[in-house]
């Protein structure tokens, strides 16, 4: 029996016979098993890998919050205090130094199911980075300039070095997805013929994920050292999905 390419090959047809059988002729050529198989004959594999990359710098989280009785003198004393910290932080000249909240809100009491207003609270919450070596003295700095809450820290790696661990990340997900390939092939007792499309899949950056301390202006005075901050691992992960003839 003649395989589809052939019987295409080998056709004569006349002009008038072409409008009436050629569709038949290709559905009873062109459905065979061996030629759609051939052609559908694909392997889809996707491999992971993971980089982890040391971290050298920290993102801190700082809030300044003031309670009173007088909205207006507790939102004015915010400020001030604001300032100062944000003064000294540019002094300092962290990174990426930016507010992240303003707020000023109500306190109420409630007694014999009754709700009195007592005063309000503001609260002013920045945000910055710096390397690691530096966070602790700072952080202490900015709480004796008026800070008086750390809602958290995070530390990080450097843009640089976490582009390098994706691209590491990369080239593991590829070999990982390749072995794959090899593996289940060659348990088949079938071969690998060639890579017919790569897709890298999102390599996301790494979130920061902030731990949460508190440290009032009071305890950072009594301490007689300063606080420490110490770095560690940031992990970076990627796949790569590989389609592959056999």
């Amino acid at each position: 029996m003649l395989s589809c390419p052939a019987i295409l090959a080998n056709m004569t047809i006349t002009h008038s016979f072409l409008r009436l059988a050629l569709p038949l002729a290709l559905t009873i050529g062109c459905s065979g098993p061996g030629w759609a198989a051939e052609r559908n004959r694909t392997l889809s594999v996707t491999g992971k890998g993971t980089t982890m990359v040391v971290t050298t710098l920290t993102q801190v989280r700082l809030a300044i919050e003031v309670s009173g009785k007088n909205s207006n003198s507790v939102q004015q004393n915010a400020a001030n205090r604001s300032a100062k910290v944000l003064s000294l932080l540019k002094s300092r000249r962290v990174d990426k130094l930016q507010t992240t909240n303003i707020s000023l809100s109500p306190l109420y009491s409630y007694e014999n199911n009754r709700q009195t207003l007592t005063g309000y609270t503001a609260n002013n919450s920045l945000s910055f980075r710096l390397p690691t070596a530096q966070a602790g003295p700072i952080i202490d700095e900015a709480i004796a300039a008026g800070a008086t809450r750390v809602d958290g820290i995070s530390s990080i790696a450097d843009d640089n070095a976490i582009e390098q661990a994706q691209s590491q990340a990369i080239q593991k997900a590829a070999k990982d997805a390749q072995r794959q390939a090899q593996a289940i092939l060659s348990s088949l007792g079938l071969q690998q013929k060639e890579i017919i499309g790569i897709q890298v899949n999102d390599t996301a950056r790494p979130v920061p994920i902030y731990t949460a301390t508190d440290v009032s202006p009071r305890q950072a005075l009594a301490k007689p050292a300063s606080t420490e901050v110490v770095g560690g691992e940031q992990e970076v992960q990627a796949t790569v999905t590989l389609q592959i003839s056999y």
